[in-house]
């Protein structure tokens, strides 16, 4: 073989290096871009939030609406837009991952002007009993949730129907709520809130960003993560993980149809042709915690579910009842939380 030969595939191999380099450097470095308009205006939107949900990854709009977002590692989870006075949109991955720059349109909320119409100088009781009320459902009633503070109460606005039945909640600004048992600052863009009396349920469309750890550099560390690692386990997320994995017996979940036959991971998951991964079952589904007995359940309002290995689930497409179900937003991890 001549020099020009070798040479030649010297140059082929370090053609093939560079490639897969660069092929691997697109794989875990996956940033998207866009901009961020009004729907009527198409003006530009600044200083919008473009986050993952429930976690701690997000990024604000520059002036002009454009962002860019490092996407890596909360792929496939979807994106969300938020900002003060419009709807939040939501952008699944197979939207955001086609290389093109994004152009979102937020939608400016409109309340009717009997949701939103109250008395000029409300009763000082009739406030604080809506305030406790709201806060039970949105926060929850545990140990983490009742010690949590939402900074800017004021900005809550309350209504009931004509029946007296529906308590509606309203927030002029997101609010900030502060989680002194689990060491976190969140902010919260609230969408809907209704609280029913009668049956005691409740309907909560929001959006969720951790903006800060106050464990780090805090003498109590220790103190909190223990009481995130009980908040953890049990959880969704933490069932959600252990299902990704295949792993539910060894953490401490079982999961039963209606009879109370056990069932195993292949009977209620399955994947697509994009290594996506579903939850599905025809009826409801029970589920134990390092228990005998049924603590949660399941009642599918979709098809199949989707859910990732992060601990993310499609929450809209699913109804909680029992333990799970009390766990709200005063127990809420970020999906970046490792249980350690």
């Amino acid at each position: 073989m001549s020099k020009y030969q070798k040479s030649d595939s010297g140059m082929r191999k370090t053609l093939l290096i560079f490639l897969l380099i660069s092929l691997a450097l697109t794989a875990y470095n996956q940033v998207i871009k866009g901009t961020v308009l009004d729907q009527k205006t198409k003006e530009a939107i600044f200083s919008a939030t473009v986050y993952f949900n429930g976690t701690t990854i997000g990024t604000l709009t520059g002036d002009k609406g454009n962002f860019v977002l490092d996407v890596t590692k909360n792929v496939p989870m979807p994106v969300t837009v938020s900002m003060l006075g419009y709807n939040s949109a939501t952008i699944n991955s197979t939207t955001y991952l086609t290389g093109n720059p994004l152009i979102i349109h937020l939608t400016p909320k409109v309340y009717e002007l009997d949701e939103f119409v109250i008395k000029a100088k409300p009763v000082a009781r009739d406030r604080k009993y809506n305030l406790f009320l709201f806060k039970n459902e949105f926060l929850g009633k545990s140990v983490n949730a009742q010690n949590c503070e939402i900074v800017n109460e004021e900005d809550i606005t309350f209504n009931y129907e004509s029946d007296r039945d529906t308590l509606k909640a309203y927030a002029s600004k997101p609010l900030q709520i502060i989680n002194r048992k689990l060491g976190y600052k969140l902010t919260c863009y609230l969408d809907k809130f209704e609280y029913y009396k009668v049956s005691k349920s409740f309907i909560y469309e929001g959006n969720l960003i951790f903006n800060e750890d106050l464990a780090i550099n805090n003498p109590e560390r220790p103190v909190i993560e223990r009481r995130r690692r009980i908040a953890y386990h049990g959880s969704r997320m933490h069932f959600f993980r252990s299902l990704w994995m295949n792993d539910l017996k060894s953490a401490g979940f079982v999961v039963y149809n209606s009879t109370s036959d056990y069932l195993d991971y292949k009977s209620i998951v399955f994947e697509d042709d994009k290594y996506r991964k579903f939850l599905s079952f025809k009826n409801y589904l029970a589920i134990s915690y390092n228990s005998k007995l049924p603590t949660s359940s399941i009642l599918f309002l979709k098809e199949k579910v989707f859910f990732d290995k992060n601990g993310y689930f499609g929450e809209s497409s699913i109804s909680w009842e029992g333990r799970m179900a009390s766990q709200r937003i005063g127990d809420q991890l970020p999906y970046e939380y490792i249980d350690q």
